[in-house]
């Protein structure tokens, strides 16, 4: 058996940036241990597969060692395939998921844009003590939402001197762990942890977004932001705050092409 599959560089203007996501397009969906296959030999913090469905297509994510309910960057590698390779182009597409309910995507100017559910943190009361050993430098506030902690720093050199010690991390699952702070060229800057998941340290994390846009929107009190996230690959988002959703900006870039024989 074939099935298609594209690598694809995601919040990235250019090949070698950004997130890399696996992108697979399904004529009917297989069994969740072939797709766990599939995502484990991509190798890459998220693989994306879709069934078409009517006018729509059914969305599903895999790291490398499981299934994940949101994941951002591989939903825009997907539009972009739609969008760019598997149809005319133009207009936008929408996918159904299993935990979020429809997200669209659509054209806008040179960029994509992804209309996601919003998570507006609340405070962390009791921290555990493993998410404090594994960050090591100890936060302003911590707060949670979709099993999601957010560490908040003073400042960009905090979040980029955090040496995470991912043995602890890992003992938070389902959790994992977003630490930022206000930008030097950006209005906020993060990174983003999820070793339990088989992502040590994710490059771009468009689902983390919808946590630190409402957090960093009513701390600077404007809709409209620009995020950085600090990994080694870098990756920009423009966000945008519309009520219960979040708005998220970026570009793709396709680098491979091909088919696993299965």
């Amino acid at each position: 058996m074939r099935i298609p599959v594209f690598h694809v560089d995601a919040f990235a203007t250019r090949a070698f940036q950004g997130n890399p996501a696996a992108v697979c397009p399904l004529d009917a969906w297989l069994d969740d241990d072939r797709l766990l296959k599939v995502a484990a030999e991509n190798n890459l913090s998220e693989t994306a597969f879709f069934v078409p469905s009517g006018d729509a297509y059914d969305l599903r994510w895999f790291t490398p060692v499981c299934e994940v309910s949101l994941c951002g960057h591989a939903t825009l590698a997907s539009a972009y395939v739609i969008l760019n390779l598997l149809t005319a182009g133009g207009g936008d597409v929408r996918f159904h998921t299993r935990h979020h309910g429809t997200l669209t995507v659509r054209h806008d100017g040179n960029l994509y844009a992804m209309d996601f559910p919003a998570f507006l943190p609340k405070p962390c009361a009791t921290p555990p003590q493993a998410l404090l050993r594994g960050l090591g430098i100890t936060p302003l506030t911590i707060t949670e939402a979709n099993e999601t902690y957010v560490a908040v720093y003073e400042s960009q050199a905090e979040v980029e001197d955090i040496r995470p010690d991912f043995a602890q991390l890992a003992q938070l699952h389902p959790f994992a762990v977003s630490i930022t702070g206000a930008g030097q060229h950006a209005d906020f800057v993060s990174r983003y942890f999820a070793p339990s998941y088989g992502i040590p340290e994710d490059p771009v994390t468009g689902s983390a977004h919808c946590l630190l846009a409402p957090y960093w929107a009513h701390r600077l009190g404007k809709s409209k932001l620009h995020a950085r996230q600090l990994s080694e690959r870098g990756g920009e988002i423009t966000c945008e705050l519309v009520g219960d959703r979040v708005v998220l900006k970026g570009n793709a870039v396709l680098t491979m092409k091909g088919e696993f024989e299965i």
